[in-house]
């Protein structure tokens, strides 16, 4: 038989650069936003007293600078670099490739404008609005498609493991985007939530825990499976425990989203569900990282010299860490020390700086000097990344466990008396300002050793040349002749069409079990008769609060704990938030929960407490909000928003849009002014700060008109 014919063709090496450039400038820009961030925290000057740089603003910038610019975008250099290699094709589309790279830029750059300008919804990884969602849902499917069309032109038959973490991470986080992401718009940057109350906390953590297993995880368990086992020189451990390892992960991740709503107002069996899941996912996690780390068998003598393994031993580690803490945190023993402290940072930056950063650092000490056809110009400096970025990772996250165990101590702590021991929020918050500072000096650390990195990799291409085309040949992909016996996940993975499908499918079934019932089935969110729409001012208010990220330091979830109804007051119920679009339950306690505090101290507290928080709080980490004194509102914007609540469903009285409800806001306006006036405060019934106080004054009075004693026909009179 004559040897088949040899087709010649090339890779793509300028797309895999542009995304690695683009990796390494976002990831600074994240880095730095972060430092700043983690400054403020024990130096609240650090805002730099505007708005736009505030706490609130820039950690949603942060966070999507990190994720889905320096995550994001070294994602797509791994798969554009690895996938056409696997399949022994170029990718189906270099138009479908620049399209993603100057699109998935552009959203970026409008993340960077919209967040600082307090543009936003307010969810957890989601918080950009619907333009840019529609933009994303746009680029993100152009990527899929070229995977798409590569997988039907390769010349390998058989997809590697790493394309099936690729197939599952596009699917996934389509469906998880899209669902999250329904919105109905008021304008063109600002909409109000499809879902509203439990039910949006609940498809937001779906959305949002599951955006940490689809983006974060399983696209790096791809690149794990490719870049390991080319780095070490050494074929995947077992291919069975990968088989067992992709399905189980992708079919059990998806479940465990309730776990970041233990004790809140969300139906407890949807509690029960996201707990039992989340503790089955250990095992999937670490047949992964076990199946990593035993690639190396054989090769731990070149881990000693070769700084690229140490970047990958470092972050497979790193996942079995945070995959371990994960299913721990979910227990609601744990859950309940842990919850709304600085425990949840450290766990997320684990496996943020080491299993994504280090992968991510070498993945490009790898790829770097192959494109440039050289080697890389110092491991000596990449030694010191290492030992800089390892030495961060330490700073930053053992502070934090510090804090977390301090805060919750302190929480919970009752004296001889039967009373909290420590009853002003703020003696918890000053008690671990010195761990806030070792966290930020830590991350000082880690980005001095990325600008290393950076100056490593420079060097590094001025010794080569850039190979742009790199040439290879295979032979055509003849049709596939059945073998008797043959395995079963063989079949499979000539199949990326039926492949994809069932991934869907596994993926599926976990999100509709729990959040159809949860949406559909009335009894999961009891209505209370007491709980009205909010009032025109107090929506604005509401947006104020939402636009300067207020969430990210208080919660609105009381849970039903001894502590923290002694704090705070009665416990949150699931009918409480049947108007809030969206939920702003929150998942951090830098500051007190807030779901009680309409009535607990009069309108003039609330203003000086945005104008000056120290004069309130001594010692108060709280920035000034002064600019709300005179920052006016025109409240255009209200006849618009009150009919697109209306059409979402909230029982505003038909064409209150059309005049009433600006009655009724410049009536309560001009109520909060002329009480503030006799507090010796003059300020115009028309400032951000009247309604913000507005909207801080009606949390949690619901539940007091409940209680409130009914009067007899008599006592009305």
């Amino acid at each position: 038989m004559s040897e088949p014919l040899l087709e010649k063709f090339s890779y793509d090496n300028k797309i895999v650069k542009y995304f690695g450039a683009a990796t390494i400038i976002w990831g600074v820009v994240g880095m730095l936003v972060g430092i700043l961030a983690a400054t403020q925290l024990f130096l609240p000057e650090a805002n730099l007293g505007n708005p736009y740089t505030t706490f609130g603003r820039i950690r949603p910038l942060h966070t999507n600078a990190v994720i889905f610019a320096f995550v994001g975008n070294a994602i797509f250099a791994g798969v554009y670099y690895s996938m056409p290699r696997l399949l022994k094709a170029r990718m189906w589309s270099d138009t479908l490739s620049w399209i993603n790279f100057w699109g998935w830029q552009l959203i970026i750059l409008a993340a960077a404008i919209t967040l600082p300008l307090g543009l936003t919804t307010s969810k957890e990884y989601a918080e950009l609005e619907w333009p840019i969602d529609i933009a994303i849902a746009v680029v993100w499917v152009a990527f899929g498609a070229n995977m798409i069309g590569t997988l039907i032109k390769r010349r390998e038959r058989h997809m590697y493991v790493a394309i099936w973490f690729y197939l599952a991470s596009f699917v996934t986080v389509a469906v998880l985007h899209i669902f999250n992401s329904l919105e109905l718009p008021v304008s063109l940057f600002k909409s109000y939530s499809a879902y509203a109350g439990v039910q949006d906390a609940l498809v937001q953590w779906w959305y949002g825990h599951n955006a940490v297993a689809f983006f974060l995880t399983t696209p790096y368990l791809g690149l794990m499976y490719y870049y390991l086992p080319k780095a070490a020189n050494r074929p995947i451990y077992s291919y069975k425990l990968s088989i067992i390892h992709f399905w189980a992960l992708i079919f059990i991740y998806i479940w465990a989203g309730p776990h970041h709503l233990l004790y809140t107002a969300l139906p407890n069996w949807a509690q029960v569900l996201g707990v039992a899941f989340s503790i089955m996912l250990i095992a999937p996690s670490w047949g992964g990282m076990v199946n990593g780390l035993l690639t190396l068998r054989g090769a731990w003598d070149k881990v000693r010299v070769d700084p690229v393994l140490k970047f990958m031993v470092v972050a497979v580690t790193a996942y079995g860490m945070a995959t371990f803490e994960g299913p721990l945190l979910s227990l609601k023993s744990v859950n309940a020390i842990a919850h709304y402290t600085d425990w949840i940072v450290a766990h997320v930056h684990i496996g943020g700086l080491g299993w994504n950063g280090f992968l991510t650092f070498g993945m490009l000490y790898w790829l770097c000097p192959r494109m440039w056809n050289t080697k890389l110009y110092s491991t000596k400096l990449a030694n010191t990344h290492f030992w800089l970025g390892t030495l961060g990772i330490i700073f930053y996250a053992l502070p934090m466990y510090v804090a977390a165990l301090t805060q919750s101590l302190m929480w919970k702590e009752f004296n001889e008396m039967g009373r909290l021991a420590y009853p002003n929020f703020l003696e918890t918050t000053l008690q671990i300002v010195p761990m806030y500072m070792f966290r930020a000096f830590g991350g000082v650390l880690y980005l001095s050793g990325t600008l290393i990195m950076i100056y490593n990799l420079v060097k590094t291409t001025k010794m080569g040349a850039f190979v742009a085309e790199e040439p290879d040949e295979a032979p055509a992909l003849t049709k596939p002749v059945a073998q008797k016996g043959e395995y079963w996940h063989h079949v499979w993975e000539r199949k990326p069409i039926f492949f994809t499908i069932l991934a869907t499918v596994a993926i599926l079934i976990g999100g509709a079990i729990e959040i159809i019932p949860t949406i559909l089935v009335k009894s999961n969110v009891p209505t209370i008769s007491s709980v009205t729409p909010y009032t025109p001012l107090e929506l604005q208010g509401r947006d104020i609060y939402i636009k300067n990220g207020c969430v990210g330091c208080h919660s609105q979830m009381i849970r039903p704990f001894r502590s923290e109804t002694e704090r705070y007051g009665e416990y949150s119920k699931a009918g409480e938030f049947v108007y809030d679009r969206p939920f702003l339950w929150g998942s951090k306690r830098t500051g007190p929960d807030l779901h009680r505090v309409g009535g607990k101290y009069p309108d003039s507290w609330h203003y000086h407490h945005m104008l000056d928080p120290r004069t309130m709080s001594p010692g108060s980490t709280m920035p000034p909000y002064d600019w709300m004194i005179t920052t006016t509102m025109d409240h255009e914007d209200l006849p618009a928003k009150i009919r697109t609540l209306q059409k979402l469903g909230v029982p505003y009285p038909e064409g209150y849009a059309d005049g009433p409800a600006m009655e009724d806001l410049n009536e309560q306006a001009n109520k909060i002014t002329a009480g503030l006036k006799d507090a010796n405060i003059e300020v115009l019934p028309n400032t951000e700060i009247v309604a913000l106080i507005a909207y801080l004054q009606r949390l949690g009075t619901d539940i007091k008109k409940l209680d409130a004693p009914t009067k007899t026909a008599n006592e009305a009179k």
